[in-house]
């Protein structure tokens, strides 16, 4: 018979203090991509005492925790992140970072307190046929640790038959639940375009060819494209973020580099966007006299998110907080992560849970020194997997 909600949140409210503790733990020891040995550590530690068939080591500082019961032949894979961030933490919490220069900007920290939260109650309670597999994953934050994961065999090792994952979301309700079916997160490309002109006096700008107006004009042309080459009712982001050239006002420079970043929804609008680029880049640099030297490098994918998974995953939602307490389709949002290359291999949803509003605690953006993640979500994101889980593997 299935269980009542409140069964599953009352569990969790009654061991919250523990996990806060976890959490609060990770937030002060943070380790950033592929470095992630304490918190692996932390994790495999826990899930060994509860039970848990543990792998470390997956993907260089990955962790996966097998639970088997019964005779059922599904599996249902749930992700969380591990990593921190290169940024100086100034909260000022009692539990702020204590290692210089790096800090839980992004609530990754939380996701692992939730997930284990839940490995707690679905190792003691867990009511279930088939296998569920807890992945902790190292490097989201722009180094592709889900790939690492898998190159190292996660899926082959752990088949799933659908995978799932959650992120916070500042600025929405604290414990609200968000979903999206279809394109959910953007695509992150990126490209340094270096050009090469002839230096020369700032007094003859006659006898030079100089790549910093070459760069001027570049970067106007860019804007273009979204605005001329990609429909309306898609999303297209080129955005310049640094541009280097010179160091005196009176020297025409060598050369000018750009570094620049691309987002889309699409994945056609994602190849538009590369090949326009490149495309803009150098004739704007032949007209100019200069060369464009260009070093494209590709991002994260699409997050795709399936319907019927994601059908599934708001139904449990919906069950456990109420439909007041649920976005059941929530604008697509242009970040990027990594979790979309799982999605390229397996169906699933990756969903958001609000980390607070206004004056609420939480409602900080991410990747912001300011920011922490929102305790009182521990209880409702762990009841959420304990739930969805069940409910899957029922």
């Amino acid at each position: 018979m299935p269980k009542s909600a409140e069964s599953y949140l009352n569990y969790m409210r009654e061991h919250a203090s523990e996990f806060v503790t976890v959490r609060q733990t990770i937030h002060q020891n943070p380790e950033l991509g592929f470095e992630e040995h304490q918190t692996s550590a932390l994790v495999a530690e826990r899930l060994t005492a509860f039970g848990y068939r543990v792998e470390r080591g997956l993907g260089g500082t990955g962790v996966v925790g097998q639970l088997q019961r019964g005779s059922g032949t599904r599996s249902i894979g749930i992700r969380a992140d591990m990593d921190a961030l290169p940024i100086e933490e100034k909260t000022g919490l009692a539990y702020r970072s204590n290692r210089p220069g790096i800090m839980h900007a992004c609530g990754h920290d939380g996701h692992t307190a939730m997930l284990l939260g839940a490995a707690k109650y679905l190792a003691e309670q867990g009511d279930f046929s088939g296998t569920l597999n807890l992945i902790f994953q190292p490097a989201e934050e722009g180094m592709g640790g889900a790939v690492r994961m898998m190159d190292d065999g996660l899926f082959d090792k752990y088949p799933c038959d659908s995978i799932y994952a959650m992120h916070n979301a500042p600025g929405r309700p604290q414990g609200e639940l968000l979903f999206r079916t279809g394109a959910a997160m953007a695509s992150s490309d990126y490209a340094t375009v270096t050009l090469h002109g002839v230096g020369g006096h700032g007094a003859m700008p006659h006898t030079a060819r100089d790549p910093v107006v070459a760069a001027a004009s570049i970067v106007m042309a860019l804007q273009t494209i979204v605005a001329r080459n990609v429909d309306p009712q898609e999303m297209g982001i080129i955005t310049v973020g640094a541009i280097h050239a010179g160091n005196a006002n009176n020297v025409i420079p060598q050369t000018a580099t750009l570094e620049i970043s691309m987002r889309a929804l699409q994945r056609e609008t994602r190849a538009l966007l590369e090949q326009r680029l490149k495309a803009v880049v150098n004739a704007q640099a032949e007209s100019y006299g200069v060369r464009a030297e260009i070093d494209f490098r590709p991002g994260y994918a699409v997050l795709v998110n399936t319907p019927e998974e994601t059908d599934f995953a708001r139904g449990v939602a919906v069950a456990l907080v109420g439909e007041q307490h649920v976005v059941k389709q929530a604008p697509a949002v242009p970040a990027s992560e990594d979790f979309a290359f799982m999605l390229e291999k397996r169906p699933g949803c990756y969903l958001n849970i609000g980390n607070g509003r206004g004056d609420e605690h939480g409602a900080c953006m991410v990747h912001n020194p300011g920011y922490d993640f929102n305790d009182s979500n521990l209880p409702i994101g762990a009841a959420y997997w304990a739930m969805l889980t069940e409910s899957y593997l029922r």
